[in-house]
């Protein structure tokens, strides 16, 4: 193997020389460290898929954290490997026993570049260790190779580079093969998500009614449902109060994730906060529109079935800024 790249990417005099004496064939264990929640896990589907692809005979182990297992992408991997989650009540030997449980491997990508990540990476050994870190004393402490990061690009493009660096080909549109089926209803439907991590994160319910209004209006044999989450600030009522009078306007629920994927596959369209529903919707190959407090740029996919609200400087986005985005998706083909 080699580095395809001049510029932009680092890697160490050591990790030129290694490369050279490996071979995407015989490649026999590589690691991958995503500790991350739901919606992010999702966004590794590609990389998994990618790497599968390009190192077809290399057992693959996904290093997740304890308190994010939901939506591991169990039909990727072959291991996975689990750390305990901040606030466990293991001992430091025990922690430490933990990171370094993954093994030796031939390449580990750090697909997080945390604290925990990189505490994994630097207590195992492995011929390569490539990570992202924004800042560049940590790419050379802990990494042998180093690719480009920015919240100005999609994250997972930034991932892909990993590959990309070896010369590797990645597909665009991402793949994500997201196993699960659609759900059938009497007609086409759209699905407002008003929840987020945190209530900081989330769209006011009067703009979800307003823009609701104005969407149930222009597309009138299309159900338009709110998804309701299990937090407070993630009910439809506050929404639907003041929409009694639309006949079209509604709510669902879906208290699993085989659930909830299949209410996501089905929709035409899926308007929601900067969250994991969004995430699954992308994964999901369904059209999105993203609403943002910050950061934009960093999870919006550049192809045409998914926009993106951009906020207004101190102030979330407005309500003809979140619709005109949907009306892009949605009138895109027709």
């Amino acid at each position: 193997m080699k580095f395809w790249f001049g510029r932009g990417a680092w890697a160490s005099k050591r990790a030129h020389q290694t490369a050279a004496e490996m071979d995407l064939g015989t490649v026999k264990k590589i690691a991958v460290i995503r500790h991350a929640a739901l919606g992010d896990m999702l966004l590794v589907r590609p990389f998994l898929i990618e790497l599968r692809k390009a190192f077809p005979n290399a057992d693959i182990t996904l290093c997740v954290v304890s308190n994010y297992t939901r939506g591991l992408p169990e039909d990727l991997i072959d291991r996975v490997h689990i750390v305990a989650a901040k606030g466990s009540k293991l001992t430091l030997g025990q922690q430490l026993a933990e990171h370094k449980s993954l093994g030796p491997q031939d390449i580990i990508f750090d697909l997080a570049v945390t604290n925990r990540s990189m505490k994994t990476c630097v207590l195992n050994k492995a011929k390569l260790k490539i990570g992202f870190p924004y800042n560049p004393i940590q790419a050379r402490l802990v990494y042998d190779v180093a690719t480009p990061r920015t919240d100005l690009n999609f994250e997972l493009s930034d991932m892909l580079m990993m590959l990309n660096i070896f010369g590797i080909k990645t597909a665009y549109p991402h793949r994500f093969n997201l196993p699960g089926e659609a759900l059938q209803r009497d007609k086409p439907y759209l699905i407002y998500f008003p929840g987020a991590s945190s209530l900081d994160k989330c769209w006011p319910a009067a703009h979800f009614s307003e823009l609701m209004r104005d969407l149930a209006s222009r597309y009138p044999n299309h159900e338009h449902l709110v998804l309701e989450g299990i937090q407070t600030w993630e009910k439809a009522d506050p929404i639907l109060g003041g929409l009694k009078d639309i006949d079209n306007v509604g709510f669902i629920v879906a208290d699993n994730i085989d659930d909830t994927t299949k209410v996501i596959k089905g929709a035409e369209l899926v308007v929601s906060n900067d969250t994991g529903i969004r995430h699954l919707a992308i994964a999901a190959d369904t059209p999105t529109v993203g609403i943002f407090f910050r950061d934009p740029f960093r999870y919006w996919p550049r192809y045409e079935i998914h926009d993106i609200a951009i906020p207004d400087p101190d102030w979330p986005p407005s309500v003809a800024a979140v619709q005109s985005a949907c009306l892009n998706v949605m009138e895109r083909d027709r």
